[in-house]
């Protein structure tokens, strides 16, 4: 049981492993073709991220990424690709500056107020995608993507200072949060760490425990799996896709939060843009765990933030760019390759096994007849 558990442990990191490395040596061979050091530009990145301000921007950058890939995990989880976390995640930090700026209360009621209209905005914005696949059989992918579209055009039409929105300077925003309405952050030598990274990690917690040890996670994953198996088991597939894009879209609500609470404590034009998408990368290189996603979230971080020393150093800092696109293709490549390699060691195992019965039988009728 120990060997066949290591073994499962082993073949679930391979994918991940290989996805990385190959898209190492993809970028590798980039830089050489086109003339440059393949190996510099890494120990560039690598030394610069060993600054003690750059670990605090990585950490905090992975805490946006980490919820935003949770959010696209659950949808992955059910078999339903949730495109649209960035638009949901957007719209949800508007509306919840808007509010947020807009009343006074104690602390912990002020900062729970602006988590919770997040939470409900972000999951009105995705259950408008489950609404349409349950109730009309619209892909959630083309759903989705619209409704990214029409989430940039809603923001951009009420952060003008004639709805919602202040002028400041050539910046638009939608007010100073006050104080009483920050999330409180970790004071360290480097900088502030966002405190919301202990939700992050809460999130992260009770996203496993749901899927896993509950009998609403089992359905969740066994609809995901086959929804005509988990109908005839008595599962209502319908109402389960749209709860797992009502979760999804709350967890993406949470996304903009530690940058809002944390650091910027108002949405304005220059508000983070396109932390969905990556989600979708870290969700697909963590293999829709909590802790892989953890490390895919450092991963994509490290690669955002150190590649800014590349420019001071005669390289182009898009090659981080080019590393993780090849890690989203190297991701499903791998994980094919993982999996088919994994199917034949089943079936090689269950083929010793028949053959070792087989064997046991034998001797079993020789003693008898002896």
């Amino acid at each position: 049981m120990k060997k066949f558990d290591s073994e499962r442990l082993t073949l679930a990191a391979a994918g991940p492993v290989l996805a990385i490395s190959v898209a190492v040596l993809l970028t590798s061979m980039v830089l050489l073709v086109t003339g440059n050091n393949p190996v510099e530009p890494y120990v560039l990145m690598i030394e610069y991220a060993g600054n003690i301000d750059i670990q605090v921007l990585i950490v905090n950058q992975a805490t946006t990424y980490y919820i935003a890939a949770l959010a696209v995990a659950v949808g992955f989880r059910m078999n339903l690709f949730n495109i649209g976390v960035d638009g949901q995640y957007r719209l949800a930090a508007m509306i919840a500056a808007v509010v947020g700026a807009s009343v006074t209360l104690p602390s912990v009621l002020h900062v729970l107020l602006i988590m919770v209209v997040a939470a409900l905005v972000g999951a009105f914005w995705a259950g408008i995608a489950g609404i349409l696949k349950t109730s009309r059989g619209v892909s959630e992918v083309v759903s989705t993507i619209m409704l990214n579209a029409i989430a940039t055009s809603v923001i951009a039409y009420l952060i003008l200072p004639a709805q919602l929105g202040e002028a400041v300077g050539n910046n638009l925003t939608t007010g100073q949060i006050p104080e009483s309405g920050w999330f409180p952050n970790f004071e360290t030598e480097g900088g502030k760490i966002y405190g919301f990274i202990v939700i992050a990690a809460l999130l992260g917690i009770a996203y496993w425990v749901v899927l896993n040890r509950t009998r609403f996670g089992f359905d969740l994953r066994a609809t995901g799996a086959s929804q005509s198996a988990a109908a005839a088991s008595g599962v209502d597939a319908k109402r389960m896709v749209l709860t797992s894009m009502l979760i999804s879209g709350a967890i993406a609500g949470l996304a903009g939060m530690p940058v809002l609470l944390g650091s910027s404590h108002t949405y304005s034009l220059d508000f983070p843009a396109g932390i969905g998408f990556t989600g979708i990368t870290i969700a697909l290189l963590g293999r829709n765990h909590p802790v892989g996603i953890a490390f895919g979230a450092l991963l994509i971080a490290f690669l955002d933030k150190a590649s800014a020393t590349l420019d001071f150093n005669g390289y182009e800092k898009e090659i981080a760019t080019i590393m993780q696109g090849l890690i989203v293709i190297a991701v499903v490549v791998s994980y094919e390759a993982v999996r088919r390699y994994g199917l034949r060691r089943q079936q090689q195992r269950v083929g010793e096994e028949l053959a070792a019965a087989a064997a046991g039988n034998g001797e079993n009728t020789k003693e008898a007849s002896a």
